[in-house]
């Protein structure tokens, strides 16, 4: 009878079938950070059975063709590559496998282009960098699927599927754009299934398919990808860089936020007529009499803050000064427009706000006394002698003034003039 034999064994890399597939993702190394054992790196995973008597006793040679051809089809499918990427933790670059200084605290956000996006993912697929966790590339970017990702939006750090969501937005997949990536996070097991790709543009006219750039092994490809990957589709999410901008790559100065200096009272510069253009292309036409111009005025603040309603922000978000925030959204033309006034244009079911114009000394019309019903009507009419009317009065501003400090407003927030963010929480 013959003796078995114990035999330790690695998994092939180039094996498809269901047990070396298993084998590899066992084998993969996990960072510390995320349950892995500082000297699993070095453990084999698994001891076999094997005895020439028992092969011949438990498969015949029919039985042997028909796994061999098993296999063979395993290998050569394509229709579902789980990806194999375990990933070395979030770090900073490395020069010549040595780490570099980490990144100052509170750096800000690079800024980059599209184009650049694109361009950086093709030098390392023409370059074809092979797959490997622990190895870094000569511009110090780890050479596993998020290395790659952190070197295509130029990072200026190693980062890993756990942590890239935070450098980029939430979009939905009809909305993707070159740039932008499909990243699939397993938060149960990160070395199993977790992958991102760069998105490199639609393939064909039902968006069933896309170019897909990523590094899996054996190196760095371009291929054109099912939506949203092969394996764990429905999981994948779709992100935008934060600080990507439009136009040209020029280090970001014609595209950078220009600083909150260049907007408000008193300002006067170029800055804020293309604060106005911009404005004007996504709906603040209507605020502009005369167009966008170089001196700050009422119509840019407006303009301004209807925009940053538009995005559901709120209270200092939506004080009509652009940040970088705003500035970014405008330059993309990603952020959702400014609704229509009148029909069409209540946001979230709320009356649309007429514009500061129609209250003021002076002044007559329907917009007046339906601002006082309502102020009657939130508790807030105790200035009126008689029942509001159509002619704005000084009872009118101390009604709304009384409104706005009850919002916790003061200065000229609560100066008793109605603005869009009075005007929606009274009607909202």
């Amino acid at each position: 009878m013959s003796v078995p034999v114990f035999e330790e064994y690695q998994p092939a890399p180039d094996c498809g079938c269901a047990g070396c597939a298993q084998g590899r993702r066992k084998a993969a190394t996990l960072p510390v950070r995320y349950g892995g054992h500082p000297a699993a790196h070095g453990v084999r995973r698994a001891l076999v059975l094997v005895t020439a008597a028992g092969m011949v006793l438990s498969c015949g040679a029919d039985e042997a063709a028909a796994v061999a051809a098993g296999r063979d089809t395993l290998a050569d499918a394509s229709a579902d590559p789980q990806p194999v990427t375990p990933q070395g933790s979030v770090g900073p670059l490395n020069s010549g496998g040595v780490p570099g200084p980490p990144s100052a605290p509170g750096t800000s956000q690079r800024t980059t282009t599209r184009a650049d996006i694109i361009n950086r993912a093709k030098k390392w697929v023409t370059a074809n960098v092979p797959y490997d966790m622990e190895a870094y590339w000569s511009d110090g970017y780890r050479q596993d699927c998020s290395g790659f990702v952190s070197m295509a939006w130029d990072l200026g750090s190693n980062e890993w599927t756990g942590s890239l969501a935070t450098f980029g937005t939430k979009i939905a997949r009809a909305d993707l754009q070159p740039g932008d990536i499909l990243l699939f996070h397993n938060l149960a097991d990160p070395a199993v299934g977790s992958h991102v790709t760069v998105f490199g543009g639609w393939s064909d006219h039902t968006h069933s398919h896309y170019v897909a750039y990523e590094l899996t092994r054996p190196n760095a490809r371009k291929a054109t990808t099912p939506m949203a990957y092969w394996s764990n589709s429905s999981k994948y999410v779709a992100y935008r860089y934060k600080g990507i901008v439009s136009g040209s790559s020029d280090g970001g100065s014609a595209t950078a936020f220009p600083g909150a200096g260049k907007f408000g009272p008193g300002a006067d510069n170029a800055q804020v007529t293309r604060l106005g253009t911009l404005l004007i292309a996504q709906g603040g036409k209507r605020f502009y009499k005369q167009g966008a111009g170089p001196r700050w005025g009422d119509a840019d603040k407006r303009a301004t803050q209807a925009f940053q309603l538009a995005q559901g922000w709120k209270g200092k978000e939506a004080d009509g000064v652009p940040g970088p925030h705003t500035w970014r959204l405008l330059l993309a033309g990603t952020g959702k427009r400014i609704p229509a006034e009148g029909a069409g244009g209540r946001p979230s079911g709320t009356d649309a706000y007429p514009g500061r114009s129609f209250f003021a000394p002076g002044r007559s019309n329907a917009h007046i006394q339906k601002l006082g019903t309502r102020l009657v009507k939130k508790g807030y009419g105790k200035h009126y002698a008689t029942g509001p009317g159509p002619d704005w009065t000084e009872a009118d501003r101390r009604n709304v003034e009384a409104f706005q400090r009850a919002q916790g407003w003061s200065g000229g927030a609560a100066d008793g003039y109605p603005g869009p963010e009075t005007w929606r929480r009274l009607f909202a």
